[in-house]
This record gives structure tokens, sequence and C-alpha cells, in this order.
């Protein structure tokens, strides 16, 4: 059904997108359960990892919900949440991941600035072990992306603001695949990487000095330099970022 020439991500853009239009609709109402994985796989002849994308994309635009052992439900209307994945522009183009880098640069840098007001030895202790996590992660072969969200993650929860820390683990959770990209890029040169682990550790050592001033700016620094890493990436690597399946667990086989 589909153009097959188009990589992941598109293929993913364009399910979600004949989805979305089945909801919207009507074609498909409240409490429906949408067709199995296998079943969509065949009628649309794309991969299980593009099904599984798109779907994720329903789900966090508040479209479907997963429910487990049952298969994904068509949710109720209601105001649906900012989708910062967007339906204009995939997450493995350089447009769209400077966007995401923007966004995340004024939250995090306002996390990293309350942190250093609020956190705790346990807080900083966690902050300690989510940055580490991120270096087993790559010398194991890894992106490190989980680990990487783990370490911002932690960040807001020392703040003690549960809408922060909602609003943080949402936007790292729809940009999931541009931040992934994000990593990707880093790899593949020594001086990314190092950079990156340096601007992760001065965020860490602002808080740690109890010093929000250089808390935020080491913050908005790391997001600043994160884009001027992605307009240094040549053509070859944004065609490979098109690429970048995202596998994520849906239980869409539930009663095949």
């Amino acid at each position: 059904m589909f153009n097959k020439v188009d990589g992941p991500v598109r293929l993913a853009d364009r399910v979600a997108a004949m989805l979305t239009e089945e909801i919207e609709s009507g074609r498909l109402t409240a409490g429906d359960k949408l067709p199995t994985e296998v079943e969509l796989v065949k009628q649309l002849g794309v991969s299980r990892t593009v099904i599984r994308e798109a779907v994720s994309r329903l789900r966090n635009a508040g479209l479907v919900e997963p429910r487990q052992g049952r298969g994904v439900f068509v949710l109720p209307r209601r105001t649906r949440p900012l989708d910062l994945e967007g339906d204009t522009e995939s997450p493995g183009t350089l447009a769209k991941v400077l966007q995401i880098v923007e966004v995340r640069r004024a939250m995090e840098a306002e996390a990293a600035h309350l942190a250093a007001t609020r956190a705790r030895p346990a807080d900083i202790v966690r902050m300690r072990a989510a940055l580490a996590a991120i270096d087993t992660a790559v010398a194991a072969g890894g992106d490190g992306t989980d680990e990487d969200l783990a370490f911002h993650r932690s960040i807001a929860e020392s703040t003690g603001n549960p809408v922060l820390v909602s609003t943080v683990h949402y936007l790292g959770e729809v940009s999931r695949g541009g931040i992934r990209v994000t990593r990707a890029n880093e790899a593949r040169r020594d001086d990314f990487f190092e950079a990156v682990r340096h601007e992760h550790q001065a965020i860490l050592t602002a808080i740690e000095s109890a010093d929000p001033k250089a808390a935020r700016t080491a913050a908005r620094r790391h997001m600043k330099h994160a884009a001027t890493r992605l307009q240094k990436a040549d053509p070859e690597f944004w065609d490979e970022a098109e690429a970048l399946d995202v596998d994520v667990d849906l239980d869409l086989d539930a009663g095949a």
C-alpha cells in the first residue's frame, strides 16, 4: 500500500496520519480496538517497527491507549495534548530536531536552575548514577538515549515540582526520535562525544555546588552546542537518520 522507498520514519508518519484520519472521521470511535499489529502489517505492507512507531505517535497524541493483554483502543475525544512530533516534519530531519532542541533548551535550563536550589544529597546521588549509566550504555554498544533521558529526568525530579517532572518526562518521550538522532550524531565523532560528557558534567557540578545561575547557563549551553553539532552533520548523516528505527513496547498483538 505504501511506497517502500520511504524510510521507516516517513512510513510511520504516513501510517499515523492514516489511522488518525480514521479516528477523527468517526470511522473508528471511542472504545473501538485497532487491528492487531499482524493485521496492520498485512493490510498496509509495512514492517512491525513502522506500525509500532505509528501507534506510539497516536498514543502520545492521546488518541489511543494500549491495554495489557487486550490490544490498543481508541480513547474518547478530549482536548489533545501538545504534539511535539507534529505531522509535517519527521523526527529525522534537521529542522524538526532543531525545533525540539529549542524547546528542550528552555525547559532543561529552568529545571537545572531549580535543581541547584532544591536538590538533596539523595538527588545528587541519583544524578551521578544516571550520568554514569550513559557511559556504561555507550561502552556496551548502545546509543545512550534512554540513559540520557533518565539523567535529565533525574534533574527535574530533584526540583520537587511534579508539573515540571511530568512535562520533562512527556517532552522526552514524544521527542525520543529526535534525541536518538542527536545521540547518533554525537557518537560519530570522538570530540562530539567528549563534549557532551563535559557538558553533562558541568550541569551536575553546578547543581552539586548549589549554583543556580551556573546550572542554568550550563544547561542552556549544552542545548545550544547540541544544535551546533547537528548543524555540522553532513548530508549523509541525515539520510541515515531518517532510517533510524524507534522500537516501542505496545501490546498490539493482543487478541490476534
